[in-house]
């Protein structure tokens, strides 16, 4: 399959989907069009794209869980608004343009986050949205992605990682903060979507060990990127792992290793899709893309 095309049109998909779910509105004032600065301000789409990935991988459409992959990308956006704050990564530039918090003050920056988490919430249970849906089904969806999001997920994985700053680097810290950083929401993705879409729990069983481990090889490749990248392709700036003394992948084990690690994550994820056979073909071209991004 044509992978690029396939990540382009669903791209699209989302951002006309994340336009009609949260509208421009003079009466949102200040704080929807804060907002709204940091969900359109490009991005990958791709715990989306995982959403809508899983609901196919199980015979399902995309456009019947698109509301869950919207709620995913706005979760994913505070995270990332609240990530480039002074008090955590203290970021500058995302995605090409200057964060959040550098356009409308930290205060600011602190309540969009708020309001995206909040709207994901909203969506996840908005009859309009999850009609014709199993009621079982969306309540666990939404469980899903929520505890993903909290503390036994990415919150708790962002904690341990600033409570790891300048500590000496260890595999086991490494691996159990990035399980939760990254690869809850991650796992999450492509488990509500093939949850909503009527996955059985040996589907379901099969995409989570297939979340668990792109969302691992994803961590893996951004802490390389960091380490090998450049500001141009990345669109935000490169080193900060290090001068912070973050606890990465490469720290602990050195680049060479990372990759093969992650390299070693994705190839069996993308044997777990193609056992699913092939509605689930993105998914095992989406694995093998994971280690081979630029950005």
């Amino acid at each position: 399959m044509d992978l690029k095309a396939y990540l382009s049109q669903r791209r699209e998909m989302v951002d006309a989907a994340l336009e009609r779910l949260l509208p421009a509105e003079e009466a949102g004032g200040t704080i929807l069009e804060a907002m709204r600065y940091s969900l359109f301000a490009g991005g990958k789409r791709l715990r989306p794209i995982l959403c809508l990935a899983g609901a196919e991988a199980v015979g399902g459409s995309a456009e019947t869980v698109m509301f869950c992959a919207c709620a995913l990308e706005m979760v994913h956006t505070y995270s990332l608004v609240h990530d480039d704050l002074p008090a955590m990564d203290d970021d500058d530039f995302r995605r090409g343009v200057p964060t959040s918090h550098m356009v409308y003050g930290d205060g600011m920056a602190v309540l969009a986050g708020d309001g995206l988490l909040t709207q994901a919430m909203i969506l996840l249970s908005d009859p309009q949205q999850t009609a014709g849906l199993e009621p079982r089904r969306v309540l666990e969806a939404g469980q899903v992605v929520m505890k993903a999001a909290g503390y036994l997920g990415m919150v708790g994985g962002q904690a341990v990682d600033l409570a790891s700053e300048n500590l000496q680097p260890d595999l086991a810290t490494v691996q159990y903060m990035h399980a939760m950083k990254t690869g809850a929401l991650i796992t999450a993705s492509v488990q509500s979507g093939a949850i909503l879409a009527g996955g059985t729990p040996e589907q379901v069983t099969q995409l989570v060990r297939y979340g668990r481990r792109i969302g691992l090889a994803f961590q893996i490749a951004d802490d390389l990127l960091d380490l090998e990248g450049d500001f141009d392709a990345l669109g935000k700036k490169v080193g900060a792992d290090q001068a912070r003394g973050k606890m990465t992948y490469p720290a602990v084990v050195g680049a060479a290793q990372a990759r093969s690690m992650g390299q070693d994550m994705v190839d069996h994820a993308a044997a777990i899709a193609d056992e699913m056979g092939p509605q689930a073909a993105p998914l095992a071209e989406l694995a093998r893309y994971i280690m081979a991004r630029t950005h």
